[in-house]
């Protein structure tokens, strides 16, 4: 892995450095924000991890990992929170991160973090394919495709899905009517076990629906006080009626 780690701790850099260099993985590091996302933006498609600090000079964390979703909706992103703040980790998943860590942390957890997050994305990651593309799920007004990891309304794309949106979307969608808890799209989605609030998952459905909405009616349904469900069937009673 090629990790860029934007961290404006020098002891928490020497020390994941330490980590990383165990693993054999490439590394490097900015105490800046706007200087990390200069470097980010360099070599955009050679990273394989981002791992940000919410509190950085120049640029707050919030708004490079804004920056860095314009460009990449692929590349991983952890955000490294001080702040034990509900509405500071549900606003750093909206805005794109796909993990967050509160500090102070281990070493081991924010490692375990890194693994299971980079193999997920390697386990779902675009295959070149010739010939028709070939469609995982598909309902009457849904298809999605986890090679390409592209989802489509009525044929029109659903555009900028994070890996984690894209995760959620492909398991409801994939059992139609059937209602998740909070609890079980976190467990299915996170895999390893996951100790923060549940409304990380209603930061990412939040941000879904948007998405879903730009291109047709809404399909992401909240069963109150359950979860949530995938049902695209009251579209086709809309066009009967």
């Amino acid at each position: 892995m090629n990790i860029l780690m934007i961290e404006d701790n020098e002891s928490v850099c020497e020390m994941m450095s330490m980590f990383f260099e165990k693993e054999g993985w490439d590394s490097a590091f900015s105490g800046d924000g706007q200087e990390g996302l200069d470097l980010f933006l360099t070599d955009k498609e050679s990273w394989s991890m981002i791992i940000l600090d919410l509190n950085l000079p120049g640029m707050d964390g919030m708004q490079v990992c804004r920056e860095i979703r314009k460009v990449s909706l692929h590349v991983p992103i952890i955000m490294l929170t001080a702040r034990d703040s509900e509405s500071d980790q549900v606003i750093g998943l909206e805005i794109g991160a796909d993990e967050y860590v509160t500090k102070p942390f281990s070493p081991l957890t924010l490692m375990a973090r890194i693994k299971a997050l980079y193999r997920r994305t390697q386990l779902s990651a675009p295959e070149n394919t010739s010939g028709q593309e070939r469609f995982d799920i598909e309902t009457e007004y849904i298809k999605i495709s986890t090679r390409s990891r592209e989802a489509f309304y009525h044929d029109k794309k659903i555009e900028a899905l994070t890996p984690k949106e894209f995760e959620i979307f492909a398991l409801l969608a994939g059992h139609p009517r059937q209602v998740f808890s909070r609890e079980h799209l976190l467990t299915s989605i996170w895999e390893d076990p996951f100790f923060g609030d549940e409304r990380t998952i209603d930061a990412h459905i939040k941000k879904l629906r948007q998405k879903i909405e730009s291109v047709g009616p809404q399909v992401i349904h909240t069963v109150w006080g359950v979860g949530y469900k995938f049902d695209d069937s009251h579209n086709r009673e809309e066009e009967n009626a």
